[in-house]
């Protein structure tokens, strides 16, 4: 007898959970149905993107985003919606943007982008072309090889890497530090081979630093294709000339917002779940992958959650950040916010990779908090679902790290992504409708599983 109750109470606790796996299952499959049919994520980003287009920071675009979000999270259904204040900074590229290629007595025009953050020409500018395959290449140079001259630095994406997220990393340097390293050198510009895995002809733009204390010279991105065809020419010939004319301007920097919308929790209301990208975008193209796949995916959750009549127990907080990619002052803002006001963030989560088809999650925590989500896996696997690693979770709400707070960054396949960054081909026509709403309603089955179990 004794051995029949000892069983009888084991066997309880296990079919109770084996239901509540059963009633997660069935919710999970009702946010991937609801979004796959009705989700409105997709013309969302057909208005964020043809009406509004480009968003850079600090740009009268970024405000007509904010404006469009705003109304957007309060048509969603949101409880509250609000504006959270941050300041940044404030570039143009301006209009006159265009290179040539001189090879003897002929002038070659090909397309040009200025890197983010760049200083103009002042007018015309030519000088010869010395070219370097890295960083480290240039500053073994003398300086008299150099002075006078444009640097170009030719070094690809390393296409062996199927992590392409790490072929971006190994060449960041070349624009993020090309333009200083050249001045230092006594260079009178920087070109740069675009950070990208695509053969075509759309200059990659970006964020680049000048280091306090020296020279600040022009910096400008060449598409892969022209890149190549310039170190053909300087291989054959040696002696390239290279013409440009930009006439970027820095301002001071200006006010925008964050925007915010909630949906409340009813047990745990000032304990927040908070999924969001960003709003601005390069000045080029529309940003669609980059990110404004990220920012519907968030509002079609809360959309979703009401949709369904699911009320959280933790608040979910939707945030559309500004300026990720000009500094990060949205993140930040949000962040140094958070601490005054002693939130308590059980986790965050981030779409920046694109509109693409998820493969699960990268995070960043403690090994409870990866494990929680390695054991929810099996109810995602039939969704393509399956990717877990420790790993970098996002620019936005990197600040939120804290040793408590759990941080997610949706994984997509990631080939395709370093086609459109940062150039005029990221466009809206490039992204998946399918996939724009299967990345959110991973994003969606992931709040819901943190709400009901915590991170943890």
């Amino acid at each position: 007898m004794k051995k029949f109750f000892f069983l009888f109470f084991c066997a309880v606790p296990l079919a109770l959970s084996a239901q509540q796996t059963n009633q997660d299952s069935v919710f999970i499959a009702q946010l991937y149905s609801s979004m796959l049919t009705d989700g409105e994520a997709y013309e969302d980003l057909r208005f964020l993107c043809k009406n509004i287009g480009h968003r850079l920071a600090g740009s009268e675009q970024a405000m007509r985003a904010i404006e469009w979000g705003e109304n957007v999270l309060k048509e969603a259904g949101c409880d509250r919606v609000y504006l959270m204040p941050v300041e940044v900074p404030h570039w143009t590229r301006g209009q006159q943007e265009v290179g040539y290629i001189l090879d003897g007595k002929e002038a070659e025009s090909i397309p040009v982008k200025a890197l983010g953050g760049s200083v103009g020409t002042g007018g015309k500018l030519t000088a010869p072309v010395i070219m370097v395959k890295s960083i480290e290449e240039l500053q073994a140079l003398s300086n008299e090889s150099v002075k006078g001259k444009i640097v170009f630095i030719n070094k690809p994406m390393n296409p062996a890497l199927i992590n392409t997220g790490a072929a971006y990393g190994g060449a960041y340097d070349i624009r993020s530090k090309g333009a200083s390293e050249s001045a230092k050198k006594g260079a009178v510009a920087c070109l740069i081979r675009s950070l990208s895995t695509a053969d075509d002809r759309f200059p990659h733009t970006g964020a680049m630093a000048y280091e306090e204390g020296v020279a600040k010279i022009p910096a400008a991105a060449l598409s892969t294709v022209d890149a190549y065809k310039l170190s053909q020419l300087i291989l054959e010939k040696k002696e390239i000339s290279f013409s440009l004319e930009m006439d970027c301007v820095a301002y001071d920097r200006v006010i925008q917002y964050n925007v915010i919308g909630e949906i409340t929790g009813k047990e745990n209301p000032n304990h927040y779940i908070i999924v969001g990208g960003h709003l601005d975008s390069w000045d080029i193209g529309e940003g669609a992958h980059d990110d404004g796949a990220g920012i519907v995916q968030s509002i079609e959750i809360m959309r979703t959650f009401q949709r369904l009549n699911y009320v959280p127990n933790h608040t979910v907080r939707c945030v559309l950040f500004i300026n990720e990619e000009f500094g990060n002052d949205g993140g930040e803002t949000y962040a140094s916010v958070a601490k005054e006001k002693s939130e308590e963030h059980v986790a965050a989560i981030e779409s920046d990779g694109g509109g693409f088809s998820p493969r699960g999650f990268n995070m960043d925590g403690s090994d409870a908090q990866l494990a929680r989500l390695e054991s929810w896996i099996p109810m995602l696997e039939s969704y393509g679902v399956y990717f877990v690693k420790r790993g970098w979770s996002g620019v936005d709400i990197s600040p939120l790290k804290n040793g408590r707070t759990a941080l997610y960054g949706l994984s997509v396949d990631p080939q395709r992504y370093f086609d459109y960054h940062h150039s005029d081909n990221d466009r809206f026509e490039n992204v998946n409708k399918r996939e724009l709403l299967l990345g959110s309603a991973t994003m969606a089955s992931l709040i819901y599983l943190i709400d009901l179990y915590g991170a943890q």
